[in-house]
């Protein structure tokens, strides 16, 4: 299969073999990461194989279960970032910069969120904390149940170890920046 837009096939080829070698680190069969992530056992194995394109929900959910961040699965520390836009149903991130300290992953993600759309994150492992600032639109960010709304100029940040959604309230797109602190977690 091809891969359209803005995933070339060494993109995609990368992060199929971050995900296959996260996986082996952990012991974890693909057949248990695709139960465990909610995705089918055959979109998996073509992630890992490099023939399909991810979306950012998959790639949420796969993170999440392997206990990383999502930029992990995106890029190799310590290299340069070469990483293609993330689309998932309502949103497109580009990552701009990750970094570990003290523990702590950060993720700085390049965020738009297109109206009319809603979409749902997966939980992310305990601790993990995403800060959202807007610069145009209204977005209304935040835990299933319980969103908050955020126009341009102002800030949210919320706890994301449960589903939380996305969407931009209008009719303009919401152009943000999304900082993803996450606890790294020593293999087991």
């Amino acid at each position: 299969m091809e891969n359209p837009g803005p995933w070339s096939a060494e993109a995609a080829a990368a992060t199929g073999d971050r995900i296959r070698a996260l996986r082996a680190q952990r012991g974890i069969s693909l057949s248990e990461l695709a139960r465990r992530a909610g995705v089918g056992k055959a979109t998996l194995s073509g992630l890992e194989t490099g023939s399909r394109n991810p979306t950012a929900e998959t790639l949420y959910a796969i993170a999440g279960q392997l206990g990383v961040p999502l930029a992990m699965l995106l890029s190799t520390p310590g290299e340069p970032l070469r990483v293609p836009e993330v689309r998932g149903t309502a949103v497109a991130a580009q990552l701009l910069e990750a970094f570990q300290d003290g523990g702590v992953s950060t993720e700085l993600y390049r965020l738009e969120i297109r109206p009319g759309l809603l979409q749902t994150s997966p939980a992310h492992p305990a601790g993990v904390v995403e800060y959202l600032t807007v610069f145009s639109g209204t977005a209304q960010v935040g835990p299933v149940g319980e969103p908050v709304v955020v126009r341009a100029g102002e800030h949210a940040s919320w706890v994301s170890d449960s589903p939380h959604t996305y969407a931009a309230l209008g009719d303009e797109p919401v152009r943000a920046s999304l900082l993803i602190r996450h606890p790294l977690q020593p293999l087991a």
